[in-house]
């Protein structure tokens, strides 16, 4: 559905909350993360739980999370256990850098930036930004019972929604490189009238 068609149903045009996940061993250490299944470490949970503050007197529509435990895990101490799981949400696959620490890929390549070189024998940026699109657009269309959308929340993962926020004000997928997005922060994708706008970030 087109801006302009929610407008002249009357309804509010909708907005997307983003919360990543807590903390885990691989994320403190700086290693890539992305299919890994790892859990939460205990500072991770007591991350996840704090974010409940940021989210708190918000009427969520549609609640989504990552399938991977450290997003459902952190969607359940936000609060929101009954989250609904999709599988376009998890993290970019890092291919042949999966738990490598990026700072040992840049000793080797000075120049390296992942939103130019990408990863080897992993998914491409195209590829990551086709899911968050799929996601956006979930977000923006009528959902299967007719109803608009008010207010979403996706607990999802760092590059993942780096990606998904520049997809949202649609700019180019590798534009996420300038959202810095710690663990367990809330960010919130809505509107400027008819432009789609950042709201908060990083709450």
């Amino acid at each position: 559905m087109s801006v302009e068609a929610v407008q002249a149903s009357g309804s509010a045009l909708p907005k997307l909350w983003l919360l990543r996940h807590g903390e885990t061993e691989w994320s403190r250490s700086g290693q890539y993360t992305g299919l890994t299944d790892l859990p939460l470490t205990a500072e991770g949970e007591e991350q996840a739980r704090s974010a409940r503050s940021a989210l708190a007197g918000v009427d969520f529509d549609l609640v989504l999370t990552s399938p991977l435990q450290r997003a459902r895990t952190t969607a359940g101490l936000a609060g929101f256990p009954d989250a609904l799981v999709e599988p376009s949400a998890v993290e970019w696959n890092y291919g042949d850098y999966e738990g490598i620490n990026s700072a040992e890929v840049r000793e080797q390549n000075p120049g390296y930036l992942i939103w130019d070189d990408g990863v080897p024998n992993g998914e491409t940026l195209a590829q990551v930004a086709a899911r968050a699109d799929s996601i956006v657009e979930r977000v923006r269309r009528p959902q299967p019972d007719g109803t608009v959308v008010g207010n979403a929340l996706l607990v999802a993962h760092g590059h993942f929604l780096r990606v998904l926020s520049a997809r949202w004000l649609g700019l180019d997928a590798g534009e996420g490189r300038h959202f810095l997005l710690g663990t367990a922060k809330v960010c919130t994708l809505g509107w400027d009238k008819k432009t789609p706008a950042i709201e908060a970030w990083g709450l």
